[in-house]
């Protein structure tokens, strides 16, 4: 069966980091797509970043642009959301996503992902 599991969130101050990893496990870590969605309460899951596998391609949400990277370990079955100088506005429950072969176009919409971990809570506090 496939299984993701996220871990890494927590409390921090604004300014601060963290790192979320994503692990993936019950099939091929070559041809899929991983990405992390955030939700608030009362609003949808909305997409963070994306890491296409199979052509290395990424996506980045505008509000995060230059402060989160995302990467993998093929090693590990591992893909990482390293967040920096993080805002209040970055709270919420992230999820890692997965699906095979995501059209570029399209790695933003909760829909065309299978696949998902269970959330991990970050709280930004101001």
């Amino acid at each position: 069966d496939v299984q993701l599991q996220a871990s890494g969130g927590g409390l921090v101050q604004t300014g601060g980091s963290l790192r979320l990893s994503c692990v993936v496990s019950g099939l091929t870590f070559d041809d899929i797509a991983i990405a992390w969605f955030r939700q608030v309460p009362g609003e949808e899951r909305t997409a963070v970043s994306c890491l296409s596998i199979y052509d290395g391609s990424t996506y980045f949400a505008d509000t995060v642009k230059g402060r989160f990277i995302i990467s993998k370990d093929s090693v590990k079955s591992t893909v990482t959301l390293q967040m920096n100088n993080l805002k209040p506005e970055d709270t919420g429950v992230y999820y890692c996503a997965m699906d095979y072969a995501v059209h570029r176009g399209n790695v933003k919409y909760p829909r065309e992902y299978k696949f998902w971990g269970q959330g991990t809570l970050v709280t930004v506090s101001s």
